[in-house]
């Protein structure tokens, strides 16, 4: 094996052990945000799936980009087209949407942080840090420690008598005395007069 053949297999060890560790800090802390802060909160695990292909895809793709030198640019406009898609098959709510633009920002943020003039060590110390803050944050602003979480419901309603403005608040006491929640506001959507029910947007506060 001659100077050349073996500068290029010595690259080509690094750049596996990069990946390697990289895609390790990747896939630690989305196991963290999607185990330990979504599913806390919303007890759904169909999306796993879909959250996790996402941000494995965007690692492995950005990594590549970054490898050969199209690099910020490309990664990020990866990231926006990947940040805009929008799934026809089943409607995501907000939140949800909200978590696959973190976890696609994980996987981007992996890929492609770089601090110059610095070891390696550094550089995956600087990214745990980076991940914890995103982690930190979303956790944070699931939780009651800032504000009171407000859930919000869609249900049908009959009594129709009670869908007039002086008599909101009979209606909010008699939606408090079904569902055994306390709530503090509502918001009429479509009445329906010839079945007698209208649609109501009900609002309460979560009491985690």
């Amino acid at each position: 094996m001659d100077a050349s053949e073996l500068q290029n297999t010595e690259e080509l060890i690094k750049m596996l052990q990069k990946f390697s560790c990289r895609f390790l800090i990747d896939i630690f802390f989305m196991f963290i945000l999607i185990r330990f802060v979504y599913y806390k909160n919303y007890k759904r695990s169909d999306l796993f799936f879909t959250f996790f292909i996402f941000n494995i895809i965007i690692f492995l793709i950005s990594f590549l980009l970054n490898k050969v030198e199209l690099s910020m640019g490309a990664a990020f406009g990866l990231f926006a087209v990947f940040s805009m898609l929008r799934y026809r098959t089943e409607d995501l709510s907000i939140k949800d949407m909200s978590y696959l633009f973190l976890v696609i920002a994980i996987g981007l943020v992996a890929a492609v942080t770089k601090i110059k003039d610095t070891s390696d060590v550094y550089e995956y110390v600087f990214l745990g840090l980076i991940n914890t803050i995103i982690i930190s944050s979303a956790y944070l602003f699931e939780s009651n420690l800032l504000f009171k979480k407000e859930n919000v419901q869609l249900i049908n309603y009959e009594k129709i008598e009670l869908i007039k403005a002086n008599a909101i608040d009979e209606l909010i006491l008699d939606l408090n005395e079904r569902t055994g929640l306390k709530i503090h506001r509502i918001s009429i959507g479509k009445i329906d007069f010839l079945k007698d029910s209208a649609q109501i947007k009900i609002y309460y506060y979560d009491n985690k």
